[in-house]
């Protein structure tokens, strides 16, 4: 019998989550589908970057507190399930319900009354009522609950336990063991609504996306101006709290920003302008970078080698890393686009030796550190993080 399962609990949000419960001392049990990261993390290896996770992997698997199974039949050995499927967006960005409602038909059979389902990974508002009625219309006497996720990508063993936990339920029942549960991680707990946790979740990613907008366009402005953004932005926050929650500019991508922003925006029926807006600044960027550079200098006579693939900074993930837009754009435009990044596997990418090697133009599209005493051998550089320190007026 098992504490925990976690259905879809090879990737980012439920591996972590699992080594973090099994080493409070919980029996837990990853279901997932993906056979060659089910194959990895019984082997004690991370599918992923995440820092800290890979030895406290190895660890549980020693302890026999943690297995993986690719049979959907560990769910019904199971006190409480958690169940790592969001909301994604179609090709016209709204929301596809679908494929929540596919996923409990799928493991339905293996649902048994008494069982707290928890939905941990963002949700459209008002899924999880849904699911609530779903497993009713199939005789499912079960709990439900929306305990979301806010960790950061990489920092997920820190954060579990220093983060306060969201919980919901509609059930005392279901409330006490989401609280049984998450206090193990943290006792800093706090208890809403269903759907006030669904859109506190909403309301968090979004409201991050925002403030990524305002350093975007603010960036923008001053670099119409040639004026070096990062003087301003220096001149801002120096000892003035309240600029300090300003972020630096930069391509804000990933999988969960642009989408959730998207998703609220469906939700309010469309009436969202902050939300649209922010999309057109952020998503824009790279067409604004590749305007810029056009301006200056003739891009079809140039080969422009981009440094870094992945969507943040220290990460191999690259899910809709806006780096990939920017090749795409820049294709269209240069005589030729080289890549590279120090994380992301992927045969295409050259050394960071060989693309400054072979660039007339760099840009710096991700802030890893690796990039910030680099040799650029004198040529021209486009760094809108400024992580070399020599601005990033473009």
């Amino acid at each position: 019998m098992y504490d925990v399962c976690i259905i879809g609990g090879c990737g980012h949000v439920g591996l972590p989550l699992a080594i973090a419960l099994a080493d409070k001392g919980k029996k837990v049990c990853v279901q997932d589908i993906d056979e060659v990261a089910a194959e990895a993390v019984k082997r004690g290896e991370l599918p992923f970057s995440e820092e800290g996770a890979e030895p406290l992997l190895k660890k549980v698997l020693e302890e026999g507190l943690l297995q993986v199974s690719l049979d959907a039949g560990c769910i019904a050995d199971s006190k409480i399930i958690i169940c790592i499927v969001g909301t994604p967006v179609d090709e016209h960005l709204n929301p596809k319900f679908g494929l929540m409602k596919n996923i409990i038909g799928q493991y339905v059979d293996y649902f048994r009354d008494g069982q707290l389902l928890i939905l941990r990974s963002t949700v459209f508002p008002g899924i999880t009522s849904k699911v609530r009625d779903w497993l009713f219309q199939k005789g499912k006497k079960m709990h439900v609950a929306f305990c979301p996720e806010r960790i950061l990508e990489g920092k997920a063993m820190t954060e579990l336990k220093s983060l306060p936990q969201i919980i919901s339920s509609f059930s005392e029942e279901g409330l006490s063991m989401s609280k049984e549960l998450f206090s193990c991680l943290n006792n800093d707990i706090v208890v809403v609504e269903p759907m006030e946790a669904e859109l506190a979740k909403l309301f968090t990613n979004v409201w991050r996306y925002i403030k990524f907008a305002a350093a975007n366009q603010f960036y923008m402005i001053a670099n119409n101006y040639g004026l070096d953004f990062y003087n301003i932005y220096r001149a801002m926050t120096h000892n003035y709290e309240r600029a300090q929650d300003l972020p630096r500019p930069g391509l804000a991508a990933g999988p969960c920003l642009f989408k959730d922003s998207m998703q609220l925006g469906a939700f309010n029926d469309g009436d969202f302008y902050l939300g649209h807006s922010a999309m057109l600044i952020n998503e824009g960027l790279p067409n604004y970078m590749v305007k810029r550079l056009k301006q200056k200098y003739d891009l079809s006579s140039k080969t422009v080698g981009i440094l870094g693939m992945a969507f943040k900074s220290g990460s191999d993930d690259i899910r809709e890393s806006l780096s990939y837009k920017l090749k795409k754009i820049l294709e269209l435009e240069a005589s030729q686009v080289l890549c590279t990044d120090p994380y992301v596997k992927d045969d295409r990418l050259l050394t960071l030796e060989e693309v400054i090697g072979r660039s007339d133009i760099i840009v710096i599209a991700t802030p890893h550190l690796e990039y910030s005493n680099i040799d650029v051998k004198g040529k021209v550089v486009a760094d809108v993080w400024n992580v070399t320190g020599n601005g990033g007026v473009i």
